[in-house]
């Protein structure tokens, strides 16, 4: 029992290791995707507030003046080109948002994990159950020997009439005909 319960938790162990990795293979790179978009400006930010106030305040200036450059590009710009890119940008961020606020969402990944080891749990419990079954069915007594069935009813019959070349002879007429 103790081996079954340890091969048990061995199997929900490795069951555990496979959904972690398979679970990472597909949210890194939505986790790594949001964070190059975010990075640039936190880096800035970072950078911005570790300086003294004037090395921020000439940071500043040169992002003011590169949105003003930004701005006058982008006046040039169609208004469906815009309105395209926001639809783009809006799109970008809610991957960004959603591959961040899985994260948190601890409790459904605790729900399932719940759901795979009672899974595991009853399937190795069936698979104990049918182990030991068969270790017991030696010991049966053997039913399928004796089917219920005489031996007699599969004894050849002797046939009531026979066939000769010139027709059909009964078991009695040939009692009466002599042989010649």
């Amino acid at each position: 029992m103790r081996n079954e319960l340890g091969q048990s938790v061995d199997h929900f162990k490795r069951a555990a290791s496979i959904a972690a990795s398979e679970t990472s293979a597909t949210v890194a790179p939505k986790i790594n995707a949001a964070r190059e978009r975010v990075q640039p400006a936190a880096s800035a930010a970072r950078d911005a507030a570790s300086q003294s106030w004037d090395s921020a305040l000439a940071a500043l200036t040169a992002a003011s003046d590169n949105v003003r450059q930004v701005g006058k590009t982008t006046r040039k710009a169609t208004r469906k080109e815009l309105k395209a890119e926001r639809k783009q940008a809006r799109k970008l961020q809610k991957k960004a948002e959603k591959a961040v606020g899985r994260k948190k969402s601890r409790a459904g990944r605790l729900a399932g994990w719940a759901l795979v080891g009672t899974a595991v749990g009853v399937g190795a419990a069936y698979v104990a159950r049918r182990r030991r079954e068969a270790q017991w069915d030696e010991y049966e007594p053997a039913t399928s020997s004796r089917t219920g069935a005489d031996d007699a009813a599969f004894e050849p019959v002797e046939p009531t009439a026979y066939t000769t070349a010139n027709g059909t002879v009964t078991e009695q007429s040939k009692s009466k005909q002599e042989p010649r």
